[in-house]
């Protein structure tokens, strides 16, 4: 069978990640949602998202496909129900079509479909952007699981300080000379060919994916993610970094989530909780509005290859979108449109031509090349996003 995941109808949710990326590809717990449902389902995925981005992520199609929306993870059970779907069934939850079978070049009509439904203590689903951080907890605990059952770990070094050290895996090439790993609330995974540097806390449940770093003296709370090659400094809590991305020194990370490329300047801090303690509400792409999450806690959202300066900080729930560039003194903007330039005393368009220099420059730092993909790619999102920025 070929599986094909699509977007569903809260892509626009997920903003600005989803500007950069098919929701298929959004990491939650230690792997992506994509490699999730590759590794349960035993075979790869092709995609159905947004035009722009299909060049990196074309689609596949078969005579047979099931294709599966992406804003739901995997369970046993759904897979499950997938593998058995034949022609004429959907899965549906409420009125949000789960997985459909489909041929080549058939036009869907779920009218004619025989429906299942998928029931709500079942779900685990990701709808909005503080999804990722607020559910990041359990899903580092499933992914532990799926990744290492049946494994050994590399042992743990004598120097290295383990509580309940049957929940600590560490992939090989690992290095972690002395540093304390509690795994008393949930499992910690370390990465191949990652490291923990000397005098750093962390607390599970954590994810440390491969060739991340962790630097020298950090405190890395519960239900945090530090994606491929990302490093992390300072103290951390409830925090998903996607990959490639720093926060290497002093400064608080929150209840936050930042996609790939970006980068936080030395001794910066995001707010996590108002001074009034009243709920937290996040700018919304849709209705171009601020709107209310139903949360406490909430920190920062930041998009592909954005950065800020030193000592920059953060209000609660700011959002910023992708490619943008932030710096000096006060709190800037709770919203920062992508290709911004600037901070609290008012921003400029941040150039595409300026913009893809640093990218550039960053992505040649870690071996990886700035392509004409990821150029049109961001050239698509500077156009879609110029009516949120001022001049």
């Amino acid at each position: 069978m070929n599986y094909i995941l699509f977007d569903g109808s809260v892509r626009d949710q997920l903003l600005p990640f989803t500007y950069t990326r098919p929701v298929a590809d959004i990491r939650i717990g230690i792997l992506t949602i994509r490699e999730k449902w590759e590794m349960y389902l035993g075979s790869t995925t092709t995609t159905v998202t947004e035009d722009h981005l299909a060049a990196r992520w074309p689609l596949v199609e078969f005579e047979e496909n099931v294709l599966i929306n992406a804003s739901f993870l995997p369970t046993e059970k759904l897979v499950g129900m997938i593998k058995d779907l034949t022609a004429g069934h959907a899965i549906f939850h409420d009125d949000e079509a789960v997985a459909f079978y489909s041929s080549e070049g058939q036009e869907v009509d779920f009218s004619s479909y025989d429906r299942i439904e998928y029931a709500e203590d079942e779900l685990f689903r990701i709808e909005h952007t503080w999804d990722i951080f607020s559910k990041n907890h359990e899903a580092i605990k499933r992914d532990y699981q799926l990744l290492t059952n049946g494994r050994k770990s590399q042992p743990i070094p004598k120097t290295a300080t383990a509580f309940h050290p049957e929940q600590i895996f560490i992939e090989e090439g690992a290095t972690l000379p002395l540093c304390s790993l509690n795994a008393t609330d949930g499992p910690i995974y370390i990465g191949k060919n990652a490291e923990i540097m000397e005098g750093a806390l962390i607390r599970g449940p954590f994810a440390l994916c491969e060739g991340a770093t962790v630097k020298m003296g950090s405190k890395i709370y519960t239900g945090c993610t530090i994606g491929p090659h990302s490093k992390i400094g300072g103290e951390v809590n409830n925090s998903v970094l996607f990959g490639y991305s720093n926060k290497g020194h002093d400064g608080f990370l929150g209840n936050s989530v930042l996609g790939e490329w970006c980068n936080i300047g030395a001794d910066s801090n995001t707010s996590n909780l108002k001074n009034n303690y009243t709920e937290v509400r996040l700018w919304d792409y849709n209705t171009e509005r601020f709107a209310p999450t139903g949360l406490q806690f909430c920190g920062l959202m930041m998009g592909d290859h954005s950065k800020c300066g030193i000592n920059t900080m953060f209000n609660t729930g700011t959002v910023v979108g992708v490619s943008a560039n932030i710096f000096g003194s006060g709190f800037p903007r709770n919203f920062i449109p992508s290709f911004s330039w600037g901070g609290s005393h008012g921003t400029t368009t941040y150039k595409t031509a300026k913009a893809f220099e640093t990218a550039k420059e960053m992505m040649a730092r870690r071996g990886v090349e700035f392509t004409e993909e990821d150029s049109k790619i961001l050239e698509f999102v500077f156009e879609e996003t110029a009516k949120f920025r001022r001049n």
